[in-house]
């Protein structure tokens, strides 16, 4: 197979001279059957690399350097974060659009890695908790994983069994059930515990009016 095409063709009795021999070489081109044409083509009487002519084959294991790599903006990653499959593109490290969100507000993102901004205004606004001031003296902390705690004063005015509803008391009843009633400060033994208040019967031995504490945790 040739690989080049003279640029002179000589005939049996033609005489050779400096010019024609000039003319044969100067005049030569290469031989589209000296390529494959699918990786590499014949271009201008150049060779020339097609543009499907380099694999991932032909490139030798760590040949593609950092340094010969195009530059990219500041705090940008190649990824891809379409939620699909998509060709790399340079994605902010922090930002709206970022793999990290920085935002001083809670709840910017569940997929997203947080900043110390987020992680700043978590710990600001209380780490998950959700305390709400009831009335004076009465508090409910709701927990994030919907655990409730109740607590406060109130005040046994009877030598009998009274009822205390936890909206006399100045909340709101549990939503589901009161897991746990505890009591301090008078002797007395607690019943009828429910989602709307409780029951206390303290000693006969006290009379009149005693201040005492509750806490009560559900759900």
């Amino acid at each position: 197979m040739a690989r080049f095409v003279t640029g002179k063709t000589f005939g049996t009795t033609e005489t050779v001279t400096a010019a024609l021999l000039n003319q044969a070489v100067n005049d030569a081109k290469i031989s589209t059957d000296s390529v494959d044409g699918s990786t590499i083509e014949v271009n201008s009487d150049a060779l020339r690399l097609k543009d499907v002519g380099v694999t991932t084959a032909k490139i030798a294991n760590n040949a593609v350097t950092l340094a010969k790599m195009a530059t990219q903006a500041d705090q940008t990653v190649l990824g891809n974060v379409s939620g699909g499959t998509a060709v790399p593109t340079a994605v902010p490290i922090v930002g709206g659009t970022g793999i990290l969100i920085n935002d001083d507000a809670l709840g910017t993102s569940d997929t997203k890695g947080a900043t110390q901004g987020n992680i700043k205004a978590y710990v600001d606004g209380g780490g998950g908790f959700t305390p709400t001031t009831v009335s004076s003296g009465q508090k409910s902390v709701t927990l994030p994983n919907g655990l409730i705690m109740k607590f406060g004063t109130a005040s046994s005015t009877s030598d009998t069994a009274q009822t205390f509803d936890f909206t006399d008391l100045g909340h709101t009843d549990f939503p589901n059930e009161c897991l746990n009633l505890s009591l301090g400060g008078m002797m007395c033994i607690a019943s009828n515990v429910n989602t709307s208040g409780f029951t206390i019967n303290r000693l006969d031995s006290l009379n009149g009016s005693f201040t005492f504490f509750w806490q009560a945790i559900g759900r």
